[in-house]
Protein backbone atom coordinates (compact mmCIF):
# COMPACT_ATOMS: atom_id res chain seq x y z
CA UNK A 1 0.00 0.00 0.00
CA UNK A 2 1.55 3.50 -0.73
CA UNK A 3 2.26 5.82 1.56
CA UNK A 4 -0.38 8.35 -0.41
CA UNK A 5 -3.36 5.47 -0.27
CA UNK A 6 -2.06 5.18 3.73
CA UNK A 7 -2.25 8.73 4.42
CA UNK A 8 -6.06 8.93 2.69
CA UNK A 9 -7.19 5.83 4.79
CA UNK A 10 -6.04 7.20 8.27
CA UNK A 11 -7.99 10.66 7.50
CA UNK A 12 -10.78 9.02 5.98
CA UNK A 13 -10.81 7.14 9.55
CA UNK A 14 -10.82 10.06 11.63
CA UNK A 15 -14.27 11.06 10.51
CA UNK A 16 -15.55 7.49 10.33
CA UNK A 17 -14.50 5.05 13.22
CA UNK A 18 -17.03 2.70 12.94
CA UNK A 19 -16.62 -0.91 12.44
CA UNK A 20 -17.86 -2.23 9.40
CA UNK A 21 -20.29 -5.34 8.99
CA UNK A 22 -21.25 -7.24 5.60
CA UNK A 23 -24.59 -8.75 4.93
CA UNK A 24 -24.79 -11.65 1.97
CA UNK A 25 -27.53 -10.71 -0.10
CA UNK A 26 -27.72 -12.72 -2.92
CA UNK A 27 -24.35 -13.38 -3.09
CA UNK A 28 -23.09 -9.69 -2.64
CA UNK A 29 -21.35 -7.84 0.14
CA UNK A 30 -23.69 -5.32 1.98
CA UNK A 31 -22.25 -3.14 4.00
CA UNK A 32 -23.40 -1.59 6.85
CA UNK A 33 -22.45 0.29 10.60
CA UNK A 34 -23.96 -0.70 13.59
CA UNK A 35 -23.29 1.29 16.39
CA UNK A 36 -24.75 1.38 20.45
CA UNK A 37 -27.65 -0.68 21.45
CA UNK A 38 -31.93 -0.15 21.84
CA UNK A 39 -34.15 1.33 19.60
CA UNK A 40 -33.13 1.68 16.17
CA UNK A 41 -32.33 4.05 13.84
CA UNK A 42 -31.53 3.25 10.15
CA UNK A 43 -30.05 5.82 7.87
CA UNK A 44 -30.42 5.56 3.97
CA UNK A 45 -28.46 7.21 1.88
CA UNK A 46 -28.90 8.92 -1.26
CA UNK A 47 -26.38 9.38 -4.49
CA UNK A 48 -23.56 10.33 -4.54
CA UNK A 49 -22.96 9.79 -0.71
CA UNK A 50 -23.40 6.64 1.41
CA UNK A 51 -23.12 6.09 5.12
CA UNK A 52 -20.35 8.41 5.88
CA UNK A 53 -22.92 11.24 5.43
CA UNK A 54 -24.81 10.19 8.58
CA UNK A 55 -21.53 9.57 10.53
CA UNK A 56 -22.48 12.50 13.15
CA UNK A 57 -25.55 11.62 13.29
CA UNK A 58 -24.75 8.02 13.73
CA UNK A 59 -21.91 9.73 16.75
CA UNK A 60 -25.24 11.47 18.06
CA UNK A 61 -27.30 8.87 18.74
CA UNK A 62 -25.37 5.72 19.34
CA UNK A 63 -25.12 6.44 22.99
CA UNK A 64 -28.89 6.37 22.91
CA UNK A 65 -29.79 4.24 20.34
CA UNK A 66 -28.75 1.46 17.94
CA UNK A 67 -27.49 3.55 15.13
CA UNK A 68 -27.24 1.38 11.67
CA UNK A 69 -26.66 3.01 8.46
CA UNK A 70 -26.28 1.20 4.68
CA UNK A 71 -24.50 1.20 2.10
CA UNK A 72 -26.45 0.38 -1.11
CA UNK A 73 -25.05 -2.11 -3.55
CA UNK A 74 -22.38 -0.47 -5.70
CA UNK A 75 -21.68 2.34 -2.93
CA UNK A 76 -19.47 3.08 0.15
CA UNK A 77 -17.91 -0.34 1.21
CA UNK A 78 -20.58 -2.57 -0.47
CA UNK A 79 -19.82 -4.35 -3.26
CA UNK A 80 -19.65 -2.87 -6.74
CA UNK A 81 -20.69 -5.41 -9.43
CA UNK A 82 -20.29 -4.57 -13.11
CA UNK A 83 -23.21 -6.86 -13.82
CA UNK A 84 -25.80 -5.69 -11.34
CA UNK A 85 -29.64 -4.68 -12.43
CA UNK A 86 -28.97 -1.17 -10.59
CA UNK A 87 -32.30 -0.55 -10.57
CA UNK A 88 -34.84 1.19 -7.73
CA UNK A 89 -36.68 -2.32 -7.12
CA UNK A 90 -33.34 -3.75 -6.78
CA UNK A 91 -31.77 -1.29 -4.36
CA UNK A 92 -35.63 -1.85 -2.58
CA UNK A 93 -35.45 -5.60 -2.29
CA UNK A 94 -31.41 -5.21 -0.50
CA UNK A 95 -32.70 -2.82 1.89
CA UNK A 96 -35.55 -5.22 2.47
CA UNK A 97 -33.70 -8.65 3.32
CA UNK A 98 -31.33 -6.38 5.39
CA UNK A 99 -34.22 -5.34 7.47
CA UNK A 100 -35.63 -8.20 7.77
CA UNK A 101 -32.36 -10.50 8.42
CA UNK A 102 -31.77 -8.19 11.11
CA UNK A 103 -35.51 -8.22 12.14
CA UNK A 104 -35.79 -4.93 12.73
CA UNK A 105 -38.42 -3.40 14.93
CA UNK A 106 -39.45 -0.30 16.34
CA UNK A 107 -37.04 1.59 13.40
CA UNK A 108 -36.59 5.61 13.60
CA UNK A 109 -36.33 5.46 9.88
CA UNK A 110 -34.44 8.65 8.24
CA UNK A 111 -34.06 8.77 4.37
CA UNK A 112 -32.12 11.15 2.29
CA UNK A 113 -32.37 11.95 -1.39
CA UNK A 114 -32.66 8.42 -3.05
CA UNK A 115 -32.76 6.36 0.09
CA UNK A 116 -36.02 8.39 0.08
CA UNK A 117 -38.35 6.17 -2.62
CA UNK A 118 -35.71 3.07 -1.31
CA UNK A 119 -36.65 3.53 2.35
CA UNK A 120 -39.81 4.31 1.94
CA UNK A 121 -40.09 1.90 -0.57
CA UNK A 122 -39.44 -0.81 1.86
CA UNK A 123 -41.51 0.23 4.84
CA UNK A 124 -44.76 0.82 2.90
CA UNK A 125 -44.67 -2.83 2.83
CA UNK A 126 -43.29 -3.42 6.80
CA UNK A 127 -45.67 -1.36 8.39
CA UNK A 128 -45.15 -3.01 11.23
CA UNK A 129 -41.26 -2.68 11.59
CA UNK A 130 -41.08 1.09 11.67
CA UNK A 131 -42.20 3.23 14.31
CA UNK A 132 -41.55 7.38 13.09
CA UNK A 133 -40.45 8.32 9.74
CA UNK A 134 -37.75 11.55 9.12
CA UNK A 135 -37.45 12.36 5.25
CA UNK A 136 -34.88 14.97 3.96
CA UNK A 137 -34.89 16.31 0.66
CA UNK A 138 -36.28 13.73 -1.44
CA UNK A 139 -38.82 12.44 -3.89
CA UNK A 140 -40.78 9.18 -3.85
CA UNK A 141 -43.24 9.89 -6.52
CA UNK A 142 -42.80 10.73 -9.88
CA UNK A 143 -41.98 14.45 -11.37
CA UNK A 144 -40.78 15.93 -14.66
CA UNK A 145 -38.64 18.53 -12.50
CA UNK A 146 -35.29 17.81 -12.79
CA UNK A 147 -32.02 20.66 -13.02
CA UNK A 148 -30.16 20.97 -16.23
CA UNK A 149 -26.86 19.70 -14.16
CA UNK A 150 -28.29 16.82 -13.65
CA UNK A 151 -30.18 16.03 -16.76
CA UNK A 152 -26.90 16.65 -18.30
CA UNK A 153 -25.33 14.16 -16.48
CA UNK A 154 -28.30 11.31 -18.49
CA UNK A 155 -26.85 12.15 -21.63
CA UNK A 156 -25.74 9.10 -23.61
CA UNK A 157 -21.83 8.67 -23.31
CA UNK A 158 -20.92 12.27 -22.12
CA UNK A 159 -22.58 11.17 -19.06
CA UNK A 160 -21.28 7.89 -17.77
CA UNK A 161 -17.49 9.68 -19.36
CA UNK A 162 -17.92 12.76 -16.75
CA UNK A 163 -19.39 10.40 -13.58
CA UNK A 164 -17.23 7.32 -14.14
CA UNK A 165 -14.13 8.96 -16.23
CA UNK A 166 -13.59 12.01 -13.88
CA UNK A 167 -16.11 11.80 -11.33
CA UNK A 168 -17.34 14.65 -12.15
CA UNK A 169 -20.60 14.25 -10.13
CA UNK A 170 -19.46 13.19 -6.87
CA UNK A 171 -17.09 16.09 -7.00
CA UNK A 172 -19.27 18.55 -7.85
CA UNK A 173 -21.76 17.71 -5.06
CA UNK A 174 -19.11 18.56 -2.62
CA UNK A 175 -19.95 22.16 -3.66
CA UNK A 176 -23.32 22.45 -5.37
CA UNK A 177 -25.21 19.97 -2.36
CA UNK A 178 -23.99 22.46 0.25
CA UNK A 179 -24.78 26.25 1.16
CA UNK A 180 -21.34 26.59 3.02
CA UNK A 181 -18.50 25.03 1.27
CA UNK A 182 -15.95 26.78 2.41
CA UNK A 183 -16.32 25.17 5.84
CA UNK A 184 -15.58 21.33 4.84
CA UNK A 185 -12.42 19.36 5.68
CA UNK A 186 -10.39 17.83 3.96
CA UNK A 187 -11.08 14.82 5.70
CA UNK A 188 -14.88 15.15 5.29
CA UNK A 189 -14.20 15.84 1.48
CA UNK A 190 -11.98 13.00 0.97
CA UNK A 191 -14.70 11.28 3.25
CA UNK A 192 -17.22 11.36 0.23
CA UNK A 193 -14.95 10.86 -2.45
CA UNK A 194 -13.09 7.30 -0.69
CA UNK A 195 -15.14 4.90 -2.24
CA UNK A 196 -15.42 6.08 -5.65
CA UNK A 197 -11.66 6.16 -6.44
CA UNK A 198 -11.92 4.25 -9.91
CA UNK A 199 -13.81 3.61 -13.37
CA UNK A 200 -15.26 0.33 -11.76
CA UNK A 201 -16.05 1.85 -8.40
CA UNK A 202 -18.26 4.49 -10.04
CA UNK A 203 -20.93 2.39 -11.37
CA UNK A 204 -23.66 3.17 -9.26
CA UNK A 205 -23.34 6.99 -9.18
CA UNK A 206 -24.06 7.04 -12.84
CA UNK A 207 -26.60 4.16 -12.70
CA UNK A 208 -28.59 6.00 -10.24
CA UNK A 209 -28.73 9.17 -11.95
CA UNK A 210 -29.71 7.11 -15.58
CA UNK A 211 -32.14 5.67 -13.09
CA UNK A 212 -34.20 8.69 -12.64
CA UNK A 213 -37.82 7.93 -13.60
CA UNK A 214 -38.54 10.55 -16.12
CA UNK A 215 -41.30 9.50 -18.34
CA UNK A 216 -43.58 6.62 -18.26
CA UNK A 217 -41.70 4.33 -20.42
CA UNK A 218 -38.66 4.59 -18.10
CA UNK A 219 -38.35 0.99 -16.74
CA UNK A 220 -38.61 2.46 -12.11
CA UNK A 221 -41.08 4.32 -13.38
CA UNK A 222 -43.92 1.72 -12.93
CA UNK A 223 -41.97 1.21 -9.43
CA UNK A 224 -41.98 4.80 -8.41
CA UNK A 225 -45.63 5.45 -9.37
CA UNK A 226 -46.61 1.98 -6.95
CA UNK A 227 -44.76 4.04 -3.97
CA UNK A 228 -46.40 7.49 -4.77
CA UNK A 229 -50.41 5.45 -4.29
CA UNK A 230 -48.85 3.11 -0.99
CA UNK A 231 -47.25 6.59 0.33
CA UNK A 232 -50.77 6.85 2.83
CA UNK A 233 -50.21 4.02 4.37
CA UNK A 234 -47.55 5.56 6.39
CA UNK A 235 -49.60 8.41 7.41
CA UNK A 236 -50.65 7.45 10.77
CA UNK A 237 -47.00 7.36 11.78
CA UNK A 238 -45.26 10.37 13.44
CA UNK A 239 -43.47 12.05 10.38
CA UNK A 240 -40.96 14.52 10.49
CA UNK A 241 -39.59 16.67 7.28
CA UNK A 242 -36.13 18.10 7.52
CA UNK A 243 -35.79 20.19 4.64
CA UNK A 244 -32.46 21.99 3.62
CA UNK A 245 -33.98 25.21 2.29
CA UNK A 246 -31.36 25.96 -0.13
CA UNK A 247 -31.43 23.26 -2.31
CA UNK A 248 -31.64 23.48 -5.87
CA UNK A 249 -32.49 19.96 -6.68
CA UNK A 250 -35.06 18.93 -4.44
CA UNK A 251 -36.47 22.70 -3.93
CA UNK A 252 -39.31 23.65 -1.62
CA UNK A 253 -41.61 21.88 -4.22
CA UNK A 254 -40.95 18.98 -3.19
CA UNK A 255 -41.01 19.60 0.44
CA UNK A 256 -44.79 20.58 -0.52
CA UNK A 257 -45.79 17.61 -1.96
CA UNK A 258 -44.51 15.67 0.82
CA UNK A 259 -46.62 18.47 3.34
CA UNK A 260 -49.96 17.58 1.17
CA UNK A 261 -49.63 13.25 1.44
CA UNK A 262 -48.74 13.73 4.30
CA UNK A 263 -50.62 16.90 6.33
CA UNK A 264 -50.21 15.81 9.77
CA UNK A 265 -46.33 15.93 9.33
CA UNK A 266 -43.71 17.73 11.49
CA UNK A 267 -41.89 20.10 9.23
CA UNK A 268 -38.15 21.70 9.96
CA UNK A 269 -37.28 24.08 7.28
CA UNK A 270 -33.35 24.57 7.55
CA UNK A 271 -33.25 28.35 6.20
CA UNK A 272 -29.14 28.30 5.55
CA UNK A 273 -28.52 24.22 4.69
CA UNK A 274 -28.56 22.81 1.43
CA UNK A 275 -29.04 19.38 0.08
CA UNK A 276 -26.71 18.49 2.21
CA UNK A 277 -28.66 19.43 5.73
CA UNK A 278 -26.27 17.34 7.47
CA UNK A 279 -23.09 18.73 6.57
CA UNK A 280 -24.47 22.39 7.03
CA UNK A 281 -26.52 21.82 9.98
CA UNK A 282 -25.24 18.96 11.91
CA UNK A 283 -26.17 19.92 15.15
CA UNK A 284 -29.43 21.78 14.66
CA UNK A 285 -30.86 19.00 13.08
CA UNK A 286 -29.48 16.16 14.96
CA UNK A 287 -31.16 18.13 18.40
CA UNK A 288 -34.46 18.04 15.98
CA UNK A 289 -34.76 14.60 15.12
CA UNK A 290 -33.53 13.78 18.83
CA UNK A 291 -36.63 16.50 20.32
CA UNK A 292 -38.96 14.53 17.80
CA UNK A 293 -37.77 11.07 18.74
CA UNK A 294 -38.41 12.27 22.66
CA UNK A 295 -42.01 13.47 21.84
CA UNK A 296 -43.38 10.60 19.35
Amino acid sequence: MTEAIMDREQTFTSEYPFASHWLDIDGWRYHYVDEGAGDPILFVHGNPTWSFAFRRLIQHFSPTHRALAVDHLGCGLSDKPADWTYRLANHVHNLRCFVRQLDLRDVTLVVHDWGGPIGLGVFVEELERVRRVVIMNTAAYPSSRIPKRIAMCRWPLFGTVAIRGFNGFSQAALRMATAHPEQWTQAARQGYLFPYDSWEHRIAVDRFVKDIPMQPNHPSYPMIRRLEKRLPRLADKPILLAWGMRDWCFTPHFLERFQEIYPDAETAAFDDAGHYLFEDAPAALAAKIEEFISRT
